[in-house]
């Protein structure tokens, strides 16, 4: 497919829309936060938030619009004139208004007449104008809307001077070719740029926003990671790389930040994103089956749509029972590891006999087995070695963790508090680690336990350095904060040696 020189405007509603999702709510600190790595990937609008619903989000918008950035900073108000002052107060650049479109939201969410709601978008949209304001109008649920209505509504608002029409999919029923007809006979009889809001409730946001904008819509609201009402909105990680990768648009958006917004994203509002999620899940790029392993060792391109570096990942390939020899050939000699023929084949066998068993095999099993193949060839380097740990905790005692570490022979000691004794321990040694590299923990699973009150727990963990190598680890005690921590400085130690092979 041809390069095609059609820009599709991106309006971010992460910190509107976003923040309604069920759980989250940010501080002023967290949404600027927020809105300046937003304004990094460079979207076009950022809408802010809503600055009639409370005096807190009403200085969070003020804050943002304050902030020097160069996205379109947009405050969301509904069609009356107290609204559309909370968003003007806030000096934003656009105020997106709204009113229900549908009869069912009309009367009973409303309890208005069409004619009435006719008026109120009318007067809002002039009276936004009126402010020197860039203005986009919603009609809300307009997927459910009668269609004479919504065209006349629509016209209306165009008419009274809105600059952007924004079709909302309020509560996800559309399919992608039902949207398609939808945005195509709008468009047959709106001049003003056309807009979609889609849904996830059918899990079809971001196919409907395609299909949108193949019926000429010029911008798509979006939310990072799909964060959203229910089911979510539109992910915009999804949009804009199925725009450039499939369809040859054009966006804005700086794509090799996409990966660091979505952590940044979870880590702010505590929505974890699924491993299986496009483009930014942990596996987007893993590969763990021993054709897949092969093919993209040889040529990414084999299972691989876009190159993870494009949108800030890297990948990753994981030993187990579906390992082939290159996958496996490939992550140790990622580590400064190089069999022989022999030594691949029967650290392969060990690999498989392991994943049999239902075990994961981790980066720590990895290295584990092949020093076991290879003898004395792998040396045990240790770079940070646990020396000593003190736990405290109780119904009464805030719980706090001492660590004494050896880092290359140096020692040092943490001391950290912690929501519990596990946490504790954990923020101690990276806030000794911190200095050295740049390592924090991803995934935290207690994998296994046997009964007892002396039970013996299993933990996995995963680290991530800053450039988004990601290891894994594992340990087994009976003391579950030991084998937390163990597994843990392991950890550490993994991603700190296969860093230094990297610079060999």
């Amino acid at each position: 497919m041809a390069q095609n020189t059609v820009y599709i405007r991106i309006f971010d509603t992460t910190l509107r829309d976003g923040e309604q999702t069920p759980g989250v709510s940010l501080s002023i600190d967290e949404k600027l936060e927020i809105a300046r790595q937003l304004d990094m990937l460079r979207v076009d609008v950022i809408e802010a938030g809503s600055p009639m619903s409370s005096e807190g989000e009403k200085e969070a918008v003020k804050t943002i619009a304050k902030a020097g950035l160069n996205a379109e900073i947009c405050g969301l108000a509904r069609t009356t004139k107290e609204d559309i002052d909370a968003a003007i107060q806030c000096d934003v650049d656009s105020v997106h208004t709204f009113i229900s479109a549908s009869d069912i939201q009309i009367k009973h969410a409303l309890n208005l007449t069409r004619e009435q709601v006719l008026k109120s978008a009318v007067e809002a949209v002039e009276y936004i104008k009126a402010h020197g304001l860039v203005c986009e109008f919603s009609p809300m649920d307009a997927t459910r809307a009668d269609m004479s209505f919504l065209k006349e509504l629509c016209k209306a608002a165009e008419e009274a001077g809105a600059d952007r029409i924004n079709i909302p999919d309020t509560v996800g029923v559309m399919t992608p070719w039902t949207m398609r007809k939808l945005i195509e006979d709008l468009k047959a009889v709106l001049k003003v740029h056309i807009s979609v809001h889609c849904h996830d409730d059918f899990g079809m946001a971001v196919a409907n926003s395609l299909a949108g904008v193949e019926a000429g819509a010029t911008q798509v609201h979006v939310t990072v990671n799909g964060l959203g009402e229910r089911a979510g909105n539109a992910a915009l990680e999804e949009v804009v790389m199925a725009l450039h990768s499939i369809y040859k648009y054009r966006t804005g958006i700086n794509t090799s930040l996409l990966y660091s917004t979505s952590k940044l994203v979870s880590r702010l509002t505590g929505v974890p994103v699924q491993p299986n999620k496009a483009i930014v899940g942990e596996n987007a790029f893993s590969h763990k089956s021993g054709i897949h392993t092969r093919g993209v060792t040889v040529e990414p391109l084999t299972f691989e749509p876009i190159t993870p570096e494009l949108v800030g990942q890297k990948r990753r390939l994981e030993a187990g029972k579906l390992a082939g020899k290159q996958g496996i050939k490939a992550q140790l000699e990622e580590a400064g590891i190089h069999p022989n023929k022999e030594q691949l084949k029967a650290i392969v066998k060990r690999v498989k006999e392991l994943g049999d068993k239902g075990k994961i095999v981790t980066d720590a099993d990895l290295m584990a087995i092949a020093r076991a193949v290879m003898g004395e060839v792998i040396a045990e380097e240790k770079i940070v070695v646990l020396r000593d740990l003190t736990v405290v905790t109780g119904i009464n005692t805030v719980p706090m963790a001492s660590v004494k570490l050896t880092i290359d022979g140096k020692e040092y000691t943490s001391a950290e508090t912690g929501v519990g004794p596990v946490d504790a321990a954990i923020k101690a040694i990276q806030k000794v680690t911190s200095n050295l590299a740049d390592i924090r923990l991803s995934e935290y699973r207690l994998e296994a336990l046997t009964g007892g009150s002396d039970a013996v727990a299993e933990v996995l963990v995963k680290v991530e350095d800053k450039n988004g190598n990601v290891v894994s680890a594992r340990a087994v005690n009976e003391d579950i904060v030991r084998a937390s921590v163990e597994a843990m400085i392991e950890g550490i130690n993994r991603c700190l040696l296969k860093k230094r092979a990297l610079r060999k």
